[in-house]
């Protein structure tokens, strides 16, 4: 199994939609995937209840449940992190990734939050040690904009690379509200999308054959 965490104590920047749209494309790969949700809000299980019977099929589960476990056949976990989250808790989801997924906005006003998050981050065990992998992805970019260059050199200062640029479009809140993902979507639109998830994806598969 493959398990990968969305996390930034940073609010607004989008893990609900990185997380749901993830667990998406490993179904539509012929996966069986859970899709894990630790918020309270429950805006990715509430994504998945609403997920339509011709989907591919993922199974929605809520994190806070005693009696929840991750099926034993699972072959990929995402789990998607609240914002208000102390860092032992984030420490203890860390520890079942192969993959923690930092999203990120093009945004000066998200660089504090982002580099005190990343440097946390590189002081826990299984980062420290590699066994757990850090992808960056600037969510809601504009390419070829002072910001996305902006982004690109404060995170190169940081000793990280941004692994996907997933471009902001209305087409993620319109699926999003039928429980799909770009993933599920037809057209050329949608397939033009889904092209900044592939170096994620590959990552991601990298990572967990590691």
């Amino acid at each position: 199994m493959i398990s990968v965490l969305v996390a930034n104590t940073k609010g607004g920047c989008g893990k609900t939609t990185i997380a749901t749209t993830l667990a998406s494309a490993f179904a539509g790969q012929g996966h069986f995937t859970v899709l894990a949700d630790v918020d309270r809000q429950h805006s990715s299980l509430d994504w998945a209840k609403r997920r339509p019977d011709g989907a591919p099929a993922l199974a929605g589960a809520d994190w806070a449940k005693s009696d929840f476990v991750v099926p034993r056949d699972a072959e990929r976990l995402v789990i998607d992190a609240p914002a208000a989250l102390k860092m032992k808790d984030v420490e203890a989801l860390v520890k079942m990734a192969d993959v923690i997924v930092l999203p990120v906005l093009p945004s000066a006003f998200d660089e504090g939050a982002t580099r005190r998050f990343l440097n946390r981050l590189e002081e826990l065990k299984p980062i420290r040690k590699s066994r757990a992998a850090v992808a960056v992805v600037g969510n809601r970019m504009r390419v070829r904009t002072r910001a996305a260059a902006q982004l690109d050199s404060f995170l190169g200062g940081l000793g990280h690379t941004v692994v996907s640029r997933i471009r902001d479009s209305a087409a993620y809140t319109e699926a999003a509200a039928e429980g799909l993902s770009v993933f599920d979507l037809r057209g050329r639109r949608a397939e033009d999308l889904r092209e900044d998830w592939a170096p994620l994806l590959r990552h991601i598969e990298e990572a967990g054959a590691a």
